[in-house]
């Protein structure tokens, strides 16, 4: 008896080390713990999953491995026979971590996304959900050789669904206009790798076919990682091997013409995917030395955004009405405000599109220039040639332009130069980063600009945000009590019960109830009483006191009236503004 305790000892150390489903089969007698170790030591060295080196070996059929496995975890039991993969939701979750970790989501219901696995215990799979996609998870037990079947099914239709997208002719082109230093040998050597090149061609498409705005690309200590900005949220879309992160590197600087044996110091390049036809994106990255490797930002530049015209970014019709009026004028200067991100490059193009004619001078001079536009001459400023902002501009005052574009107002050469172009005859539009149009004006009085001179330029400045719009398709009436439509600004008589608000749900065509974004605008012209509050250095609460009775919204009021339209929902107008 004494003899037999040790081997009775290996075999509960043996069940214990083991996970969870091999755990499982040992309890209900479907497998010998001797033989489910041998089984997970091999998928361990051969790096596969416990089932399927499991399956392979034919000691458990998938039938029965289903129904033990739904039975010992309290799980449903679904036949995917009956699941059809073209009616399967697209766009919930990253079909990378889908393929990786042998998982189909079936549904969404609320903040839960049902998913079928074979292993309802992977509990390292249900936390990479839950990061992706923000959602709990509901599992359903399926068969692994059926699971097997419909996640390649689904992996080869959202494939193919991004290759409709963006043709079959893919290029890359250089754009940048300085020539790459010459590399080392083992740099150039690590460029041509082509899962690299594989992987970020993926990413590139996967980040056009989401409408991402912005690539991540994230080294760590022990890991790597990818996010996509979608809709201003980041998502985390993928997690290379970190090995990855030197190669990968060195091919994004390759194609933006950076120099890739510099590691030390910041980089900022170029690049362009071209698609079918004459679809070109534009991409705009940037390198950033961290503390276990470059990380590196891509910034999606579509010039088709400049083209959508202005009833798409969202101005009502009396904010169109003044901005229209503001960049018909021949001359004067048109601010256009708000914080990194919030769409102020596409404003400011959409308003250059409209200018835009054969009888037009058009110059631009920005850092760097974001979207080609055709028909304006556009100027990237280089601070260390000696390109500055204000160098430009008064470059630019000898070419005898009829409008001007500055990037962005910096300092106060740069400001005196932009009114007096606008004071002699040139319309002038220009950004400047301040939270609303009122405080704008101090802000240019704070730079050192004379009050006549702000009084006598400057003709109309917009402030602006961006808001996420509500999925049409699934977007459901909000029950928000009275008194917090009221604390967030709504007037009594407002809530006259002819307009109802709505939430996010969530549904197979959107993520987390919201699909694309709108814009938030206050569009606040430069009235003659506006200019005599300049003129007497007045402060900014005047100024918005005036512009309100001259019914310009604020920035919470406009966004309170999207609200209102079923746009967007209370809570991303109460994220987006302050008041």
């Amino acid at each position: 008896m004494a003899a037999a305790d040790p081997l009775l000892r290996d075999t509960a150390a043996a069940a214990v080390a083991l996970p969870g489903v091999a755990r499982a089969l040992v309890s209900a007698g479907l497998l010998e713990a001797r033989a489910a170790q041998q089984i997970y030591q091999r998928s361990q060295s051969g790096r596969t999953s416990f089932i399927a080196e499991l399956t392979g070996t034919g000691q458990v059929l998938p039938r029965e491995l289903a129904h033990a496995l739904s039975a010992t975890f309290s799980t449903p039991l679904l036949d995917l026979d009956a699941v059809d993969p073209q009616r399967l939701p697209k766009g919930l979750l990253d079909p990378r971590l889908c393929e990786s970790y042998r998982i189909v989501v079936l549904a969404k219901r609320g903040n839960r996304l049902v998913v079928a696995t074979a292993d309802p215990s992977d509990q390292q799979a249900a936390e990479k959900i839950k990061f992706a996609s923000q959602l709990g998870v509901d599992w359903v037990v399926a068969e692994y050789d059926k699971l097997l079947r419909l996640v390649e099914a689904h992996q080869a239709a959202a494939d193919d669904a991004v290759d409709s997208i963006v043709g079959p002719d893919i290029e890359f082109d250089d754009l940048a206009a300085e020539p790459v230093d010459a590399p080392d040998t083992s740099a150039a050597a690590d460029v041509e790798d082509a899962p690299v090149v594989r992987f970020l061609h993926k990413m590139l498409l996967d980040a056009f076919a989401m409408r991402a705005s912005d690539i991540h690309f994230e080294p760590y200590e022990h890991n790597y990682r990818v996010r996509f900005r979608v809709d201003g949220e980041l998502r985390e879309i993928a997690s290379p091997p970190v090995a990855i992160k030197d190669k990968l590197a060195s091919r994004i600087k390759v194609i933006s013409r950076m120099d890739i044996s510099e590691k030390r110091v910041p980089q900022d390049g170029r690049m362009k995917l071209k698609v079918s036809g004459d679809r070109v994106i534009d991409f705009r990255v940037s390198t950033l030395p961290t503390l276990f490797g470059e990380k590196i930002v891509i910034r999606i530049l579509d010039p088709g955004s400049a083209r959508l015209g202005i009833d798409a970014l969202g101005y009502d019709a009396d904010e169109k009405e003044r901005l229209l009026a503001a960049i018909g004028r021949p001359y004067g200067m048109i601010l256009v405000t708000g914080p990194t991100g919030s769409g102020k490059t596409v404003s400011l193009y959409t308003c250059l599109n409209l200018l835009n004619k054969p009888g037009v001078n058009i110059a631009t001079a920005e850092d760097p220039s974001e979207i080609n536009l055709p028909g304006v001459n556009q100027v990237n400023v280089n601070d260390k040639a000696g390109l500055t902002f204000a160098s430009a501009l008064r470059a630019f005052l000898r070419q005898d332009p009829d409008i001007i574009m500055v990037g962005e107002i910096r300092d106060l050469e740069t400001a005196d130069i932009a009114i007096k172009a606008a004071q002699t005859g040139h319309l002038v539009l220009s950004t400047l980063h301040t939270n609303d149009a009122p405080t704008t004006l101090t802000r240019m009085r704070n730079m050192g600009i004379a009050p006549f001179n702000i009084a006598s330029s400057v003709i109309l400045i917009t402030a602006q945000r961006l808001a996420r719009r509500l999925c049409p398709q699934c977007k459901q009436p909000a029950d928000i009590p009275q008194q917090a439509l009221l604390d967030a600004g709504f007037r009594r008589e407002a809530l006259d019960g002819s307009w109802t608000p709505y939430r996010p749900v969530g549904c197979s065509a959107c993520s987390s109830g919201y699909k694309g974004r709108v814009g938030i605008y206050q569009v606040m012209p430069i009235s003659e009483e506006i200019q005599k509050i300049i003129l007497r250095d007045g402060s900014a609460l005047e100024i918005a006191a005036q512009a309100e009775r001259e019914g310009v919204r604020s920035l919470r009021k406009s966004g309170l009236q999207k609200v209102q339209q079923g746009v967007t929902s209370l809570e991303e107008v109460l994220g987006v503004t302050n008041e």
